[in-house]
């Protein structure tokens, strides 16, 4: 399912922004971009986005920024600077070049300062930075839950749909029988002119026929799947596996349904069946 959670916050002396964007995708794929100086906390995140959403390819932006910076101590490194002085001054002395020797020249070589970070408590950065995460999963969820509220109207909706078109062909199947044997009845007068018609023989014709097109039992396991999803939609969570095998099976007991329906009335139907199938399909990309 698309998403999108967004929080920043401050917490002991450290801004972070932490921003979460979902695209469709079969299995869970996350990806956690941060800076060099939260590397440690990369498989915390992940193992956080997991807890919370199992399917999606899911982006995760991190930012930190530190809130008046630093306590960092810069200190001479005395010994070293004397060492690089006694060298150039050996430079002029003994090879008569300028003396240019300056602040300027001698802060940019190397080790002249020695700089002391703080020890940084990583436990306690990463407690930090998984709360923020937290709070951003939550925006994320309130989207996700708005429109999984409208995902399921729609398929409540072509749920429904459904229903009203396997009615017509049940209903349109029995016609179907009725129409065959009249034919048939007619097709046998037509042949066998003035000889009596034995009405026992268009009465099995009739019965054979009836048993070749039955659809009766897909059209009830039809149903079936359709309550199953209505059932699903309304328990919650993730259920976006599920509908991908229930939709197989639907799609199954249509087919069946198609090559059994000899009317051209009653194929059009299933053709909007099928449609119908499509759409939640494609809706069903959508859904955790």
């Amino acid at each position: 399912m698309t998403g999108y959670g967004r929080a920043v916050e401050t917490v002991n002396g450290r801004e972070f922004t932490v921003e979460l964007r979902s695209v469709n995708n079969r299995y869970l794929d996350c990806t956690v971009k941060l800076p060099r100086s939260l590397t440690f906390a990369e498989e915390a995140v992940k193992q956080a986005v997991k807890a919370t959403i199992s399917r999606g390819k899911v982006d995760v932006f991190i930012s930190v920024r530190s809130e008046g910076g630093e306590e960092i101590k810069v200190s001479l490194n005395e010994n070293v600077l004397a060492g690089y002085l006694e060298a150039m001054r050996q430079m002029v002395a003994n090879h008569g070049v300028q003396d240019d020797i300056s602040v300027s020249t001698l802060s940019r070589l190397p080790d002249v300062f020695t700089v002391e970070r703080p020890e940084v408590d990583e436990d306690q950065l990463l407690a930090d930075l998984l709360s923020v995460v937290a709070k951003a999963i939550e925006g994320y969820d309130a989207m996700r839950r708005t429109e999984g509220i409208a995902l399921e109207n729609d398929l409540r909706s072509r749920g429904e749909t459904i229903r009203d078109l396997v009615t017509q062909v049940e209903q349109g199947n029995g016609q179907t029988v009725i129409d065959y044997r009249a034919r048939l009845e007619a097709k046998l007068q037509e042949v066998l002119a003035n000889t009596s018609i034995d009405e026992s023989r268009i009465l099995t014709e009739a019965a054979i026929f009836a048993d070749k097109v039955a659809v009766d039992e897909e059209t009830v396991r039809l149903r079936s799947h359709l309550q199953q999803m209505d059932t699903m939609l309304t328990a919650g969570g993730a259920m976006g596996r599920k509908l991908d095998f229930l939709l197989q099976e639907m799609n199954r007991e249509t087919n069946t349904i198609g090559s059994k329906c000899t009317d051209v009335r009653l194929a059009r139907i299933v053709v909007d069946i099928k449609a119908e199938l499509e759409k939640i399909r494609e809706q069903t990309q959508n859904i955790e």
